[in-house]
């Protein structure tokens, strides 16, 4: 620690450490390009999933094993970022796994079974989880601290990068192995947590509100608030549910079930992800304008009448338009819940909230491949929709609880 203070007091920032001082613009910058980084990264992966399915040899039950891996890292380490987060700093911790991601996501082309995958990807969910838990925490304290619920643009922020991060990845992936384009993608990761990793550093999280949860001498949640982070929690987790769902098997259901080509699979994902950006884009303004429980409960209906039309259409362009829609109703939903939870409780807030959501992940890709061999991927796939009614509800609950 004493050395990481004199790191941190020796690089220059616009803070100075003056805690009256209003958030930095570089601060915002950088922690907006570790979000983008993160859905480039991760999108990058899931384009290549078909390609080093088949190269492993996996089966659709076996690929769900192996891609439990992602989501049981980044749950485990979720379960201690908080805790991080708290001893460290949000900066520090969102650095160093950015470096641990951009390392890590050059790991799964270099597997030739399921098991060895399923191992590997444990080690990028680690990576990822810690990140997530981080970024989100650092942009809670920001968010706090700017007095406007911006939290969707640096979720935008990810959305873009998953949009960016698919598109060149369904450019590549006919005229580039998945070894040398996640070896590429490695070096981009360095790049970026280069760049925007010490302004992180040279700055000091702002400091909390006056009175919020978790911040100063304020006391621990009591059990009322616990019981409203659950409900964020399970609010999130039906969202990373469809996230993780599209992601790990959106370009598999267009290439395997309607013969779409490569490139057109690859840009499924890519559709979902630039709707999921221009619903962020716009999530400040609706919350500002409709409230959490309105955007909470139009956002999971939305999405629950596309991801049926994109399970169940019998053409690609209706599939892609449904991916697109369900981009668009799970968009604010994510920020919003993790976001609460955050003001509500602090890092602990925000780790049990991305721990739950990120359980939604856990859930999703062996659910939905142990389904797909049972009936099939499009019914499969149904069970997104399911999940975002239930988002929905809950949304509507998590008004009466909070005047309750």
């Amino acid at each position: 620690m004493p050395q990481l203070n004199k790191l941190r007091a020796a690089l220059p920032g616009d803070m100075g450490g003056d805690p009256a001082a209003p958030p930095s613009p570089r601060l915002r910058t950088a922690l907006t390009l570790f979000f983008a980084l993160d859905g480039f990264l991760f999108a990058g992966w899931v384009v290549r999933i078909p390609a080093i399915k088949h190269q492993t040899g996996a089966s659709a039950a076996t690929l769900g094993l192996a891609l439990l891996g992602v989501s049981a890292g980044a749950v485990v380490t979720m379960m201690f970022a908080g805790r991080l987060c708290r001893r460290f700093g949000s900066h520090p911790v969102t650095a160093v796994c950015g470096v641990l991601l951009s390392l890590a996501i050059a790991l799964p082309a270099q597997t030739h079974s399921a098991l060895s995958l399923g191992l590997v990807l444990l080690l990028f969910g680690a990576a990822y989880g810690g990140m997530n838990v981080a970024m989100n925490s650092a942009a809670v304290d920001l968010v706090a601290a700017l007095r406007r619920p911006v939290m969707p643009g640096f979720h935008a922020a990810f959305s873009l990068g998953g949009m960016v991060g698919a598109g060149l990845g369904g450019l590549v992936a006919g005229g580039l192995s998945p070894a040398v384009h996640l070896l590429a993608l490695t070096g981009v990761g360095l790049l970026v947590t280069a760049v925007a990793g010490p302004v992180l550093l040279s700055h000091p999280a702002p400091p909390p509100v006056a009175g919020a949860a978790g911040g100063g001498g304020a006391p621990g949640p009591d059990g009322r608030t616990r019981r409203l982070v659950l409900l964020f929690g399970v609010i999130a987790l039906c969202t990373a549910y469809g996230e993780g769902a599209l992601a790990d098997w959106g370009a598999l259901h267009l290439e395997q079930d309607l013969r779409a080509h490569p490139g057109v699979a690859a840009a499924g994902y890519s559709l979902f992800a630039l709707a999921m950006t221009a619903g962020r884009l716009s999530g400040t303004a609706l919350l500002e304008r409709l409230g959490q429980t309105r955007v909470l409960v139009l956002g999971g209906s939305t999405a629950a009448a596309g991801m049926l039309l994109g399970a169940l259409a019998p053409s690609t362009w209706a599939v892609l338009l449904g991916f697109a829609v369900t981009g668009l109703g799970l968009a604010n939903i994510f920020p919003v819940a993790v976001g609460r939870a955050g003001a509500l409780a602090g890092p602990g807030g925000v780790a049990a909230a991305s721990t739950l959501g990120y359980g939604g992940m856990l859930l999703g890709p062996p659910a939905i491949g142990f389904l797909a061999e049972w009936a099939s991927l499009p019914v499969a796939l149904t069970t997104v929709a399911l999940l975002a009614v239930a988002a929905a509800v809950l949304g509507f609950g998590a008004r009466n609880a909070a005047h309750g």
